[in-house]
């Protein structure tokens, strides 16, 4: 379902030679902090389009300047230097007061840190309420209130917790109301600052299933910020790198991780774990070291090398980069010391083989596999639901859920064992 959102001082999405609908765009942007001596540049000449409906990601390790360039684009973070435009109209710098109000109202922001962004003071009701009193997007009181109870139960919560203070919520639940405040707004774009880095694991896929369920009903663009790459290739569109405040890679999601380019990204992309201990303990850490650029006299440049791949590096390494992807052979970012006495094989073919496993199940594992104790418990009281569910997890590679469900079902199989072997026991002992 598409919601209807009125414009009136925003312009239609500019089109770009593809025929995409761009719905933000950063050009040259800088952003500094503190001044003279003491300043420090944050980003550093970023520029990159996000279409309309997409996910775009940004990733980068801890200060590299996600948040900042996130916070920017909600006009937070002033800009140096460089322009923020959103549906063609330019929201940085000095704006009117009107088109502010329509930004802040198209663009809301999901926060890293659910306890620290919720008002303590407030109740539950008040901070969702808190966007449509600024606004005045309700008719009356019955329509807030019928509004806000909508928001709260699509985000899985109950209207009954709209009384109570953020304090009385879990962490997981506390980001749902988060994002109740920023839905209820009706946005067209949600920048997402880290929203699951907080989160427990089992609680991540919920919340992002969250998201991708308001992205479908809504028609929503997430502009998504994240440091953890195993998460953002399945929800991702197409993703941008960034190291020190530079963008040095951009590109669709699947292209990014079959072709991790620049060495900053490889770097990335090797760090993530590996589920099998011994494969991982195995595990060669490519680091990234900037001093292998040399730019003092064939200068960088942040180019498209085909495919809608776009590479920061000088002419050499564009070239270079172009070389690997016509070639059309994914990049290997992930590499396992051939240790026969850790990895158990005796020959290069078992090693490789290993490795190419290795490989494979990071690349293609699901993202709900979690093996929660749920699945225990329900086939511990349907054993047999439970050894048909066990199989269907096990043909689509859901181990872990599989595991649970087999765990759960033998107990309770066991458990009926014994149940019956006691009553056939006192059944025998009543008639003799």
């Amino acid at each position: 379902m598409s919601t209807e959102r009125k414009h009136t001082l925003l312009g239609e999405c500019p089109v770009d030679e593809n025929g995409k609908e761009i719905l933000l765009s950063l050009k040259n942007v800088d952003i500094t902090f503190g001044k003279g001596d003491n300043a420090v540049r944050a980003v550093q000449d970023a520029s990159f389009d996000v279409y309309k409906g997409e996910t775009f990601s940004l990733v980068g390790e801890s200060g590299s300047g996600k948040t900042t360039i996130g916070r920017a684009v909600i006009r937070v973070n002033p800009l140096a230097g460089g322009e923020i435009y959103y549906r063609g109209t330019k929201i940085s710098g000095k704006i009117s007061h009107a088109l502010d109000r329509e930004v802040i109202r198209n663009i809301q922001m999901v926060f890293q840190d659910p306890a620290a962004s919720l008002n303590e003071r407030a109740t539950v009701d008040y901070i969702i309420s808190e966007g449509l009193y600024n606004f005045h997007l309700f008719e009356n009181e019955a329509d807030r209130v019928k509004k806000v109870e909508n928001m709260i139960e699509a985000v899985g919560l109950l209207p009954e917790h709209l009384t109570r203070y953020p304090h009385e919520f879990s962490g997981g639940q506390r980001q749902r109301i988060g994002i109740a405040r920023a839905m209820v707004m009706e946005p067209e774009m949600v920048v997402a600052d880290e929203p699951i880095s907080a989160l427990d694991v089992s609680v991540r896929a919920q919340v992002l299933n969250l998201m991708k369920q308001f992205q479908r009903e809504k028609d929503l663009t997430y502009l998504f910020i994240a440091h953890d790459l195993s998460v953002v290739r399945f929800i991702s569109d197409r993703i941008g790198v960034i190291y020190k405040g530079r963008i040095v890679e951009i590109a669709d999601a699947e292209e990014l991780f079959n072709f991790p380019l620049h060495p900053y990204t490889h770097s990335l992309i090797s760090a993530i774990p590996i589920p099998d201990p011994k494969l991982e303990k195995n595990k060669v850490l490519y680091t990234y070291d900037p001093s292998i650029h040399d730019y003092s006299v064939d200068k960088p440049e942040f180019v498209c090398i085909g495919h809608d791949h776009w590479i920061y590096g000088n002419k050499a390494e564009i070239e270079k980069a172009k070389e690997i992807r016509e070639k059309g052979e994914p990049v290997k970012a992930i590499t396992i010391t051939k240790d026969p006495e850790k990895l158990n094989a005796k020959t290069d073919e078992e090693l490789d083989a290993a490795e190419a496993a290795a490989e494979a199940q990071f690349l293609s594992a699901p993202v709900h596999d979690t093996g929660s104790k749920l699945y225990v418990i329900l086939s511990f009281l349907l054993p047999v639901l439970g050894i048909i569910a066990g199989l269907i997890f096990k043909k689509f590679r859901h181990m872990r859920n599989y595991k649970a469900c087999r765990k759960g079902a033998i107990a309770g199989f066991i458990t009926i064992g014994v149940i019956l072997a006691i009553f056939l026991l006192m059944l025998v002992l009543a008639v003799i």
